[in-house]
């Protein structure tokens, strides 16, 4: 009979019983509307509400999951199931089960990863008051902005909780995250390994409980932008950390020269220790990307990335102490050369912009010097974790 199961609805369930009803009967009509061989499970979080007995009543499968959690009662549900199609989604109503025959036809097509659009761009449909106007507006729009642009996802509506993925998908996706993050984790994996993602049109609807619905938007909206955000070393450090140094080695070499105007505002050696300041952050963000990445893939966190292998071909630990030296060098050549015109004054008093224009690039550049040598030992040691438990040859990352 297991075998023979091809669509696997789960539903995570805490304290559902005014609306579960409806969502096991839909879900039983959209199964044969979708002419397949299903099965529902409902995934029980601890529920005191009598759900389970509804669900039982019914003809559902009733999945006890005892670690709380959104994520942790959807991978409870998902492992038990038997279908080599997996479709979850929320049992308040709010999703129509009795229509998914859309997302049965792209699994036939041979798509990995299918995801719900309730977004009019996509084709979907938000009934009258649904959806607050915070996640509706704001949440919704920037979080999956902020998933296409890490992660060139193509999902229009990156949250939907309405969506369906193969047991081979779920198995390469591996997630790990037992909250909120569940739903994030799973589209950012499939994107980096590259499963075929498609979206089908739904109509989300207004939910029927009369209790305030478990999610909290701010908190929850913060979850999945934390998640994103460790998930994308690039975004969450390389960047910043990029334009940060950029910005600090130009305003800093312009005005180590000479004091600069613009209108009645005057640049001078205070300006030019906090663009010092700034060429030292940015540089430490640089290395945190870098070593955040070596880390989560020796880890088997995110996959290989073909493109540090060929930094780390090019950029070896030698070429990082001798790059360190240089700069160390020349940082030694200016603090010289401001001891020289100290000594030339018999060590007195010398004009403050003009002693200071000297001396702090020259204590920037021993710092970043510094920071270089000893960042080219660590990722070195991290490097040799990663070779000693590689993981197999997965999809580019971008860092």
């Amino acid at each position: 009979m297991t075998d023979s199961i091809e669509l696997s609805i789960v539903m995570p369930c805490l304290n559902e019983a005014e609306t579960l009803a409806q969502c096991i009967e839909k879900a039983r009509l959209g199964i044969q509307r979708s002419d397949v061989r299903g099965e529902i499970i409902v995934a029980d979080n601890g529920s005191t509400d009598g759900s389970q007995a509804i669900a039982e009543k019914l003809g559902a499968r009733v999945v006890p999951v005892k670690e709380k959690g959104y994520g942790s009662a959807l991978r409870g549900g998902i492992n038990a199931a038997s279908g080599k199609w997996i479709l979850m989604g929320d049992a308040d109503d709010s999703y129509d089960f009795s229509e998914i025959t859309g997302f049965a036809k792209k699994f036939q097509e041979g798509f990995e990863l299918v995801m719900g659009c309730r977004l009019p761009s996509g084709g979907g449909t938000i009934m009258p008051g649904a959806m607050p106007w915070k996640n509706r507006w704001i949440g919704n729009p920037v979080l999956s902005f902020i998933g296409q642009l890490f992660f060139k996802c193509p999902a229009r509506d990156f949250h939907c909780g309405l969506r369906g993925f193969t047991r081979a998908a779920f198995e390469k996706m591996d997630l790990q995250t037992t909250g909120m993050e569940f739903a994030s984790e799973m589209v950012i994996k499939a994107t980096l390994k590259r499963l075929k993602i498609t979206e089908v049109p739904i109509t989300l609807h207004k939910d029927g409980r009369s209790r305030p619905p478990h999610l909290k938007p701010w908190r929850d909206g913060w979850r999945h932008l934390q998640f994103m955000l460790l998930y994308s070393p690039r975004w969450l450090f390389l960047v910043p950390g990029l334009l940060l140094s950029v910005l600090g080695i130009a305003v800093s070499a312009a005005l180590s020269c000479k004091t600069f105007h613009l209108g009645a505002v005057v640049f001078d050696v205070g300006t030019l220790a906090v663009a010092c300041m700034t060429v030292i952050i940015g540089f430490q963000l640089v290395a945190f990307a870098f070593y955040t990445k070596v880390f989560a893939i020796a880890e088997g966190l995110l996959p290989d990335d073909p493109k540090l292998t060929r930094v780390f071909k090019v950029f070896t630990l030698e070429k990082g102490i001798l790059l360190g030296l240089a700069i160390l060098l020349a940082g030694i050549i200016l603090l010289v050369h401001a001891l020289w015109i100290w000594r030339r004054t018999g060590y007195g008093n010398l004009p403050p912009e003009d002693n200071l224009r000297r001396l702090i690039p020259a204590a920037t550049l021993v710092a970043v010097s510094v920071q270089i040598i000893f960042s080219s030992f660590f990722m070195s040691a991290l490097g040799l974790k990663t070779k000693s438990r590689r993981p197999p040859k997965l999809p580019e990352l971008p860092l």
